[in-house]
């Protein structure tokens, strides 16, 4: 063996790097790419900042991954969405402040390189940046032997927003009264699936082209739906200044560990059970599992994946907005006064 092939025969390929940098520039030739002052492929992305709409502008940026919902890609031998997850937990987290993302890098390393997955994972993530109007700076992909078993690979996304400082969205402005607006998901999104693989496939066996009952179509199409962009939603929201008085991204954590991220210390959230219809994919899984009302609301969305509280006085305006974009809101809940003692987030059933 050549000494040129040592690196090769460890189970890393360096001449895939050129490969690699092709099917980035084809796929991003489809991206806006504004501000963007550099070609993939460099040490670094130059991003050239345009502060002239902006007093005192503040960056906000976010990183996340997709968690192990890449397991179940990787079975269905499907991979695109996976690229929109990684922008949507990202960018889903930064407009949270009521900021614009500018741009997104990813992170993809491999067990060993596979053009198809490669490039159904970089469409993905095209699509996510077209979708929140943001461009993709660069990213870095690594061939990993002995850290990852050939098949399998694991991403993280970093994302980069800026927003005006006295448009911040922080939740600090929210008081007694004020209305607790749900926006759907577009079903599991990107979270609890350590648990959704432990309850379909290890303790019920099932196989991903399994209709249930509950549900329209193939278990494996519902459980990999990609996680639902609503940077488009409050971008419009914003350009019509109406004051959204808090956001919240409903992840990792469900409604209980997140809205309490954004309420002052002396609100608290009243949820209202069947205020919005939860998807058949919850319940099915809720029931295989024996899993606790509490519980799932702790683990999943349950179908609402981004919450905005405001006032009551312009809640119909904010329906409406969103309404005329062809998305659902549901007024879910509202905001009371909290005792000391109580938890931030308590759940009542509607009348």
């Amino acid at each position: 063996m050549e000494k040129a092939e040592r690196y090769k025969s460890a189970g890393v390929d360096l001449e895939k790097a050129n490969l690699l940098v092709e099917i980035v520039k084809k796929l991003t030739s489809q991206l806006p790419q504004k501000g963007v002052i550099s070609e993939i492929g460099g040490f670094s992305g130059l991003y050239s900042l345009d502060l002239s709409s902006y007093k005192n502008p503040v960056l906000t940026a976010s990183t996340d991954g997709v968690g192990t919902k890449i397991k179940v890609a990787i079975k269905a031998n499907s991979h695109k969405g996976i690229g929109i997850d990684l922008v949507a937990m990202c960018v889903n987290d930064v407009i949270t402040c009521g900021a614009k993302p500018l741009f997104f890098l990813d992170y993809i390393a491999f067990g060993k390189f596979d053009k198809k997955v490669f490039s159904e994972l970089i469409e993905g993530i095209v699509e996510g940046c077209k979708v929140s109007e943001c461009a993709l700076l660069g990213g870095e992909t690594a061939e990993m032997p002995g850290m990852y078993n050939p098949g399998d690979y694991d991403c993280a996304g970093f994302v980069l927003g800026i927003v005006e400082r006295d448009k911040i969205i922080d939740g600090s402005n929210i008081s007694i009264g004020d209305i607790i607006l749900g926006i759907p998901s577009s079903g599991l999104h990107s979270n609890g699936f350590s648990l959704v693989r432990k309850i379909l496939f290890e303790e019920n066996n099932f196989q991903l082209d399994y209709i249930p009952e509950e549900l329209d179509k193939p278990l494996g199409e519902e459980i990999l739906t990609p996680t639902k962009i609503y940077a488009p939603i409050m971008k419009t929201l914003l350009n019509k200044n109406l004051l959204i008085k808090g956001c919240a991204h409903i992840t990792g954590g469900g409604f209980i560990d997140n809205i309490p991220r954004i309420l002052p210390k002396n609100c608290k959230a009243v949820i209202e059970r069947g205020s919005w219809e939860i998807p058949p994919i919850f319940s099915f899984i809720q029931k295989l599992g024996n899993i606790s009302e509490e519980e799932m609301f702790r683990v999943f969305n349950c179908g609402i994946g981004f919450i905005l509280i405001v006032s009551e006085k312009i809640l119909e305006d904010v329906k409406n907005i969103i309404s005329a974009l062809g998305e659902k809101s549901f007024v879910i809940g509202y905001i009371e006064k909290r005792n000391e003692e109580e938890k931030q987030v308590v759940f009542s059933k509607r009348e």
